[in-house]
């Protein structure tokens, strides 16, 4: 039975971690962009080695080596995707993104201080239900466990939850 490399005595990461450190620190340094981001390195590849199952460690230099080689694509794939966005923000083009205008800002919190002010029109038990079902994602028989009743109870609350709110938003100015 093979043992994670985390469930072996400290010491053995320890050992790996005397014996490998200064060549991975090396390693990264002459590929990575500062001296902080070889140790950022150094560190997660202990910690996956720490959390990653034990092949047998036939060739640990390969294997460590190879782990190092891995994390360095990750994140310099992750860094092509960062310069790219910012390339496209920087070049003007649209992100989908709105822009945070004071105006639009306070509009919105306008529309929920009305929301909720017309979610607290309604009785507790259909204010409760929608909110659970719409805002924090709980599944309707979920629901219906714990306010004991039946699926079709809940729907008919989250019906009479979402009609109230149309016909209040739609009649208000």
């Amino acid at each position: 039975m093979r043992k994670a490399v985390g469930q072996q005595k400290p010491h053995d990461l320890r050992g790996l971690d005397r014996r490998y450190r200064p060549a991975l620190m090396a390693f990264f340094m002459r590929r990575a962009a500062s001296h902080g981001d070889a140790e950022d390195m150094t560190q997660e590849l202990f910690a996956k080695l720490a959390r990653v199952e034990d092949p047998g460690m036939a060739n640990a230099d390969a294997y460590i080596f190879q782990m190092a080689a891995n994390l360095l694509r990750d994140r310099q794939r992750r860094e092509r995707v960062r310069a790219n966005y910012r390339a496209t923000l920087a070049a003007g083009d649209p992100v989908d993104l709105e822009p945070l205008d004071p105006a639009r800002i306070l509009q919105a919190r306008e529309d929920l201080g009305e929301v909720s002010r017309i979610l607290r029109e309604l009785p507790e038990r259909t204010r409760a239900i929608f909110l659970l079902y719409r805002l924090e994602g709980m599944k309707q028989a979920e629901l219906a466990t714990l306010y004991g009743m039946t699926t079709s109870g809940v729907q008919k609350h989250i019906l009479k939850a979402m009609g109230h709110l149309t016909r209040r938003l739609r009649a208000s100015p």
